[in-house]
């Protein structure tokens, strides 16, 4: 039996005292102890067998995808991870730990810290619903994803309080590549973003900083959101791009060092030409070629869709500078009509 099996098996019977310590606004009734969800808040949705061959088993009725035993509620109600749930599990049933380690103090909510604990604790995104969630958007991910991750069961705080969904998330870094922020975009099970008021929220030290899908030496491609981003390097893999998340964090990018061409592949709205004309204001000297990349549509994932791959391609091949065109998308594989 795993270590994490053990643990939820006598946490089950012990399960009317784990109840009481973490679900202390719940009650019991007959085999169950009731309570409004996982985090303790008072009401009847979510019941826990407190005996028998299933005891420490529980289930949300207002959530169908909720349910597990008492390691899971316990790792959902504290906010940990795995291994952090282990440890408080042992700590209740006053079991001595596998060995000594520090205990990390929670990351304050939005911080870069709490960002890079999400991504460590998120998973490889191949064969995920996030993957077939950007494959339906058309999206084919590069060779190199690591900084695209699929978290199972991330919270999401709305007016309706806090739910659980499934997020792709994405690492933010700065130059060096040092982790500062994340982004999430929430999942509905069944496809598509999930139903909520704002499906997709970035935290942490954003500013300057972005989401890097490739190693920019001379030319580099500026998006806005991550979809455009993938979007272009779906139809041009070897070039790099980069999503900043917004307008105004993509007029703040912080540029590195030696970069010659630089493209901004901007929204088709006012707060895309405003930051490709501030990135054109900070380039003082004129040292960097800064040129725009225009949509036919309102973005380039929406372009990706409405126009395919190869229109796409013919597209950008009008706007790019005729050297890049050779090199990021002949060399691809592409070739022109004439």
């Amino acid at each position: 039996m795993s270590r994490a099996a053990d643990l939820a098996r006598r946490l089950g019977e012990q399960a009317e005292a784990v109840c009481r310590h973490y679900l202390p606004n719940g009650r019991r009734l007959g085999r169950y102890w009731i309570c409004g969800d996982v985090m303790g808040t008072p009401g009847r949705s979510l019941y826990v067998r407190l005996s028998g061959e299933r005891a420490g088993k529980w289930a949300d009725a207002a959530v169908a995808s909720e349910h597990g035993d008492l390691l899971d509620l316990i790792a959902i109600n504290r906010g940990l991870d795995f291994r952090a749930a282990l440890d408080e599990a042992r700590r209740f049933l006053s079991l001595p730990a596998p060995m000594i380690r520090r205990v990390e103090p929670p990351a304050p909510s939005g911080s870069s810290e709490a960002a890079r604990r999400l991504f460590a604790a998120s998973n490889p995104i191949r064969g995920t619903l996030a993957e077939r969630y950007l494959q339906s958007r058309g999206i084919i991910l590069p060779a190199e994803v690591s900084v695209l991750r699929f978290h199972p069961r991330c919270f999401h705080r709305g007016p309706q309080g806090r739910e659980i969904w499934p997020a792709l998330i994405a690492a933010v870094t700065d130059l060096d590549g040092a982790i500062t922020g994340a982004h999430r975009t929430w999942l509905d099970p069944g496809g598509g973003k999930a139903p909520l008021d704002q499906p997709r929220r970035a935290m942490g030290h954003l500013a300057g900083n972005a989401v890097r899908l490739g190693v920019a030496s001379d030319v580099l491609t500026a998006a806005e959101g991550i979809e455009t981003a993938l979007a272009l390097k779906t139809v041009m893999p070897a070039m790099p791009v980069v999503a900043a998340l917004s307008a105004a964090h993509l007029a703040a990018l912080i540029l590195p060092a030696g970069l010659r061409r630089l493209y901004v592949a901007r929204d088709n709205d006012q707060a895309g030409r405003f930051a490709l004309e501030r990135l054109r204001a900070r380039s003082r000297a004129g040292d960097i070629d800064i040129r725009a990349l225009a949509p036919r549509t309102e973005d380039f994932n929406a372009d990706l869709l409405t126009l395919g791959p190869d229109r796409l391609r013919a597209w950008l091949a009008e706007q790019l500078v005729p050297d890049d065109v050779q090199r990021f998308l002949v060399a691809g594989g592409w070739a022109r009509c004439v």
